[in-house]
């Protein structure tokens, strides 16, 4: 069964959001208590500014996800990609649970280290697919790149 292309775009844009939201489970709790209380670096951005940007990110990140899946998941090269993809994914999920869940920036800076790489190669990986969705992920790999700045300062720190 072919699945039509605008189910295809919107259901990789919800999934991106609900999973890449799943990780404010561990976030939230945190943010007024554990978090409030760190010492955090100069250029540590409003508290306000996470969620927009996280919800654009996960939802360019949605598009991009699609425009490699639409050129159709036989293909090894798509299926490939749409692997890495989900396991930087998993990363992600899993860096909010380290730092925030577990209380620890050490185990954050080693995951969302893993995460960049992780990140740079997905979009390596979507780039043979399809340009567009690789250059949709650069604002992804740049916001982590200023995450991992700020997890790293938060565990010097502290």
């Amino acid at each position: 069964m072919k699945i039509p292309y605008q189910a295809k775009l919107l259901l990789s844009i919800v999934a991106c959001i609900l999973i890449g939201s799943s990780g404010s489970i561990f976030t939230m709790p945190k943010i007024a208590t554990w978090y409030s209380a760190l010492a955090k670096p100069w250029f540590t951005p409003p508290s306000w500014l996470f969620a927009p940007v996280w919800f654009t990110l996960f939802t360019l990140m949605g598009i991009s996800l699609y425009l490699v899946w639409d050129k159709g998941f036989g293909k090894k090269n798509v299926r490939s990609a749409i692997y890495v993809f989900a396991f930087q994914f998993a990363l992600n999920v899993l860096w909010s649970l380290l730092f925030f869940g577990l209380e620890s920036p050490l185990l954050g800076l080693i995951c969302i280290v893993a995460l960049w790489i992780s990140i740079a190669l997905t979009i390596w990986k979507f780039y043979q697919v399809s340009r567009p969705a690789a250059y949709l992920l650069i604002p992804y790999i740049c916001w982590v790149s200023i995450a991992t700045a700020l997890n790293y300062g938060v565990l010097v720190l502290n």
